[in-house]
């Protein structure tokens, strides 16, 4: 049978709650062929990441050739790069082979606070990939590093920020709301600005959202959705990934990107 591919830029999670597992996950639950390029080996877990390194430039540029010439992607998300040579050499390749469209996850912090972008490579990013971008789908902390200022809890100041991080060259924002007491994301794409409410959810297991929140836009897109609906779409298969988070290990569990075929799987309406 034929079928969409997606592919995911980003590091590997040996815990597989974030990174390329849940990317693959996500891609999956939406019924794409996941491939990937891993651009650093983590080793973590609910807990924390115990460290990680990049993986060589030369390897990353042979996996993006390898996929790019046989299985081409009909959608590409990015999620860490870690550092500004391996920004440069994604973008390059990016542009070179028309690879769109592109959604970004500026993935700079993991969940339990180690830092997996280093200083230096946000300027990389701002000016080489996110000009690239359809869709860029950072968290409050991450939108603060890219706009240079911090942010508060009110809602018009976030929805200030969301234009401005659309005049750094993408196309669409999506401005998370994961980390304000309002779970309320803001899309932004210079013509609409508009509101996507959430339910907060009191848990501790959300490991992996932001990947894939921004695999599962990554994903609409490739099956016809426009930005807009694609965020539409994302904010509520991520509200049940949430709901549905798994309840393992001794620290941030992740999401479930499969809720939807586990739940049906067991007959039930929550896992």
């Amino acid at each position: 049978m034929k079928a969409l591919i997606a592919l995911t830029i980003a590091g590997s999670d040996s815990g597989g709650g974030a990174g390329i597992q849940a990317d693959l996950k996500t891609f999956a639950a939406f019924g794409l062929h996941g491939t990937s390029v891993i651009t650093a080996v983590t080793a973590q877990n609910t807990k924390g990441v115990a460290g990680y390194e990049e993986v060589g430039l030369d390897l990353i540029r042979s996996q993006l050739m390898a996929v790019a010439e046989d299985l081409r992607p009909a959608t590409v998300k990015t999620g860490m790069l870690a550092s500004a040579a391996i920004i440069e050499l994604v973008a390059g390749e990016l542009a070179q082979r028309s690879l769109q469209p592109l959604v970004v996850d500026p993935v700079m912090v993991a969940k339990g606070g180690s830092k997996l972008l280093q200083d230096d490579a946000v300027a990389a990013l701002t000016k080489l990939l996110i000009p690239l971008t359809m869709v860029l789908t950072p968290n409050l902390p991450e939108a603060e590093v890219l706009l240079g200022r911090p942010l508060g809890q009110d809602v018009a100041d976030r929805r200030l920020a969301a234009c401005d991080l659309l005049r750094l060259g993408c196309r669409a924002v999506v401005l998370k709301g994961g980390h304000a007491q309002d779970a309320l994301d803001l899309y932004c794409d210079g013509e609409q600005l508009v509101e996507l409410p959430g339910r907060r959810v009191s848990t501790a297991n959300t490991h992996g959202s932001g990947c894939a929140f921004a695999a599962a836009v990554a994903a609409r897109l490739a099956l016809g959705s426009s930005p807009l609906a694609a965020a539409r779409e994302a904010k509520e298969y991520i509200q049940g990934a949430v709901e549905n988070a798994l309840e393992i290990g001794a620290g941030h569990g992740p999401v479930n990107p499969l809720w939807r075929q586990w739940r049906s799987e067991s007959g039930t309406g929550r896992l």
